[in-house]
């Protein structure tokens, strides 16, 4: 009989968590301790170490499951199966998803462990919902997401057999609420500003947009203050003309602002008077007792 528990101890001893052999001031790990007595066939001892352990003062449920886990195991092996129940119960509540495989229990282990998660699951499915629904109605919406992506996934367990089929619905429909609203605010699109109004120009008095001429009545001409001639060059003088003539548009300030060439005299000498008459400065017309534009014809009698 001994023989036949030590056989089942060596099946199921890969359930337990690999624990640290000591603590990090040197003392041994009482854990660590109760696996070893496990391991040796000491059940009576392992689990009173055991019975006296508690979880971390951190909360962390994985100590809690470790010792539950070994707990069920050694009462397993006493044969005190009503209680093992109650720790496999506790291994279940704090992991829901946990299941040994076969290649970490023996089939009466993971049998005793399904029994206890089917019984199980609903319940601890209804309890995870109020979890994850406080958890939204606080707003706590990353927390709450979460939440039911765990409990989707365990209502999604084969061991549920089709149960809770309404609660799975829900959950599904609050991931998607809870992700909507833990997501950030989309930016709020900036429209351009409208356009400012470009005031029109004020109308412009017509005699500052009028170009006057010689012809027309109440114009002084512009006088001339600048107005040199080049000299038309000596291999071009046979096939120049002797005359030619030339339009400027004189602005207000006595600047020749158009030019225009109405008769030319060579190709040549044309743009080098051109060039010239840029740089010719006059006294403006005036009409009406302000300067005005002027548009001014100017015969060119050549130099050889």
């Amino acid at each position: 009989m001994k023989t036949r528990i030590l056989v089942t101890v060596s099946m199921v001893v890969a359930l337990a968590s690999p624990a640290h052999a000591q603590l990090r001031d040197g003392r041994e790990n009482p854990l660590s301790a109760a696996r070893d007595l496990y391991a040796s066939a000491r059940y009576d001892e392992a689990l009173a170490m055991l019975n006296g352990l508690q979880p971390s003062s951190d909360g962390g449920g994985s100590d809690r499951k470790s010792i539950e886990q070994y707990r069920s195991l050694c009462l397993l092996a006493l044969g005190r199966g009503s209680e093992a129940e109650s720790a496999i119960a506790a291994v279940v509540t704090a992991d829901p998803l946990f299941m040994p495989n076969e290649t970490e229990a023996s089939p009466r282990v993971r049998s005793a462990f399904s029994d206890v998660r089917q019984r199980l699951l609903p319940e601890i499915a209804s309890l995870r919902y109020a979890a994850a629904k406080a958890a939204y109605d606080r707003k706590e919406y990353p927390s709450a997401e979460t939440q039911f992506r765990d409990l989707v996934n365990l209502l999604n367990d084969p061991q549920m057999g089709g149960r809770l089929t309404d609660l799975r619905t829900l959950a599904i429909g609050f991931v998607d609420l809870a992700t909507a609203a833990a997501a950030p605010p989309e930016p709020k699109k900036v429209e351009p500003a409208p356009p400012a109004p470009v005031a029109a120009p004020a109308p412009a008095d017509s005699r500052s947009l009028h170009v006057w001429t010689g012809d027309e009545p109440g114009v002084t001409p512009p006088v001339a203050l600048r107005q040199e001639v080049p000299r038309v060059p000596t291999m071009i003088s046979s096939q120049a003309r002797e005359r030619g003539l030339l339009e400027v548009v004189i602005d207000e300030q006595g600047r020749v602002t158009g030019l225009t060439m109405r008769l030319s005299i060579h190709p040549i000498y044309d743009s080098q008077l051109i060039a010239a008459a840029r740089d010719w400065r006059y006294k403006p017309a005036i009409a009406g007792g302000v300067p005005v534009k002027f548009r001014k014809v100017i015969q060119v009698s050549v130099t050889r």
